[in-house]
């Protein structure tokens, strides 16, 4: 049976909406074997304007786009623009607005923080420590990332399964207690890559020239490298780490007691956004 939440009439909501932990459980029950569609449907309807896709205009992002756009043409779309991004990443979000005609909401890390963690560790930092690469990503990507949920009950991810072990176990629907208890939509959480890339053809749906230059997964330009065909995906993001997580922060908490001492001290005890 649809759980009672998922049955509600569409309608836009000015309040924040708040949904809990055994509201979600039912839902992602639901939803377990849905089309991504189906749930991209139900979410509109649910959070109106509160809602957004958020992008790094690599494949599974832009599959979910041109599907929420398909049945939503004034869909929000959200980006964090790191300062390090590189030119091609640069150049597909000019193809996705001249696409699909939708303005790209560009969120930027703060100059100030910039300047201050740049100014102390120099500007290839991550280089030289996993605490200092995290740190790096907490400034340029985590913290725009939280301002730019603030307005929003729900957000949209091209989070797989398949990517990377720290993935594994990604649902559809989940509450995110990282952030204010909004509700996280990963659609394509069971979609095998040959899937994306199936939606791609059909649909004719704008690719990242970096993936033709042998970039499967696609970051900062100094943190992301070409691999050989065949390899992992992640694998070529911050290649240089050993027995480090190959994540940012954004979908996941990560805690080493190192970088976090570091931003407080760069940000201050009140940890501004």
């Amino acid at each position: 049976m649809t759980p009672a939440i998922a049955m509600e009439p569409p309608m836009m909501f000015e309040a924040p909406v708040r949904l809990d932990d055994v509201t979600i459980g039912e839902l992602d029950a639901f939803f377990d074997d849905a089309q991504p569609e189906e749930i991209l449907e139900w979410a509109f309807d649910r959070f109106g304007r509160r809602i957004a896709i958020f992008t790094t205009f690599q494949r599974e992002t832009m599959v979910l786009l041109d599907m929420a756009h398909r049945m939503n043409p004034d869909v929000r779309v959200v980006t964090i623009d790191t300062g390090r991004l590189p030119e091609e990443t640069h150049q597909m979000i000019e193809r996705v607005r001249e696409k699909y005609g939708i303005p790209i909401e560009v969120r930027y890390p703060r100059a100030e923080h910039v300047e201050r963690m740049v100014g102390k560790h120099g500007p290839n930092l991550f280089y030289q420590s996993v605490d200092l690469r995290l740190l790096c990503c907490e400034i340029r990507k985590v913290l725009p990332l939280q301002n730019a949920l603030q307005d929003l009950d729900c957000w949209v991810t091209g989070m797989r399964r398949q990517q990377w072990a720290t993935r594994a176990n990604v649902k559809k629907i989940e509450l995110d207690h990282l952030h204010d208890g909004i509700v996280k939509l990963n659609p394509l959480a069971d979609w095998p890559e040959t899937d994306v890339l199936e939606y791609i053809r059909k649909h004719d749906v704008p690719q990242h020239e970096l993936y033709a230059k042998g970039f499967p997964s696609i970051g900062c330009s100094p943190c992301t490298r070409q691999v050989p065909e065949g390899a992992e995906a992640r694998s070529g993001r911050w290649w240089w780490e050993t027995d480090a997580p190959k994540e940012c922060g954004m979908h996941c908490s990560i805690e080493t007691g190192g970088f976090e001492h570091e931003l407080e001290s760069l940000l201050g005890a009140g940890r501004s956004h």
